[in-house]
């Protein structure tokens, strides 16, 4: 099943290489403007509510702070059966989501950049490219789940969420009932600048993490996605978000995304 995945994965590589990145745009820049949108539903989770899309799958997984201690550190050998997990996971979401939409074919520079919705002003709140990010980064998350709970039960978070402070050097966890609280009751602007890896490893602890992948589907396939950066007068500006992730985790931060595996 892999070795097809990976086969099939590699054929749309080939084709999306004839495809057009568009006129004006570089290949860099339309990689960017390709990535999933999930950082908009991250800084304002409402958002993603109003166009009708998920945020993804969140669990501490076996409540992991419960079980801090539990789990020694991990060694080179089972570094490398996670790191094997997240781009298998990447893979399959890759070529599921997009099996699921387009068949055999996967979607042209066109078919990403078609306006799903846009909002009274008409300004476009969702593209086909924000909604297949979307629905890859849920299946993405649904396979590490699955697989990381029989591997490592209790030692990784799914999708947690993380106040930072850069001067004082604090790390705190948000709560997801906290979370939803917030959200439910329209006071959304504490979760703003707030961190979300898709994926921390860690020994039962959520705010000593071993390693942090976050997954990065750009729409055409085999695109590289960069890291988003900050704008100027952000509390985080002189970070990229795998930097930030790195000062605020204090761990190795890697992307992963289909066919280009964890970098």
């Amino acid at each position: 099943m892999r070795f097809r995945l990976t086969a099939l994965l590699s054929c749309w590589l080939l084709l999306c290489g004839c495809q057009s990145a568009g006129a004006g745009q570089t290949r860099h820049e339309y990689a960017q403007s390709m990535d999933s949108g999930m950082a908009a539903c991250r800084q304002n989770p409402a958002y993603c509510a109003e166009v009708g899309l998920s945020a993804g799958l969140r669990t501490t997984a076996s409540a992991g702070a419960s079980v801090a201690g539990a789990l020694q550190v991990m060694d080179a050998a089972a570094k490398g059966r996670v790191r094997e997990i997240m781009e298998t996971c990447a893979n399959e979401a890759e070529f599921e989501v997009n099996e699921q939409h387009f068949g055999s074919q996967p979607p042209t520079a066109e078919q990403c950049q078609e306006v799903l919705k846009r909002d009274a002003a008409g300004n476009p709140v969702l593209t086909r490219a924000m909604k297949l990010g979307q629905e890859k980064h849920a299946a993405a998350l649904r396979c590490v789940q699955l697989r990381l709970s029989v591997e490592r039960p209790g030692g990784f978070s799914l999708e947690q969420r993380y106040r930072y402070d850069p001067k004082t050097k604090v790390l705190e966890l948000i709560t997801k009932a906290a979370e939803q609280e917030l959200i439910r009751t329209g006071n959304t602007g504490p979760l703003k600048g707030t961190l979300v890896p898709d994926v921390v490893i860690h020994s039962g602890n959520p705010l000593r993490a071993e390693v942090v992948y976050d997954f990065k589907f750009s729409c055409l396939v085999g695109e590289a996605s960069p890291w988003r950066t900050y704008p100027k007068g952000h509390p985080f500006k002189k970070f990229n978000q795998g930097e930030l992730y790195g000062e605020a985790l204090q761990a190795p931060v890697l992307r992963v995304s289909p066919i280009l595996g964890a970098y």
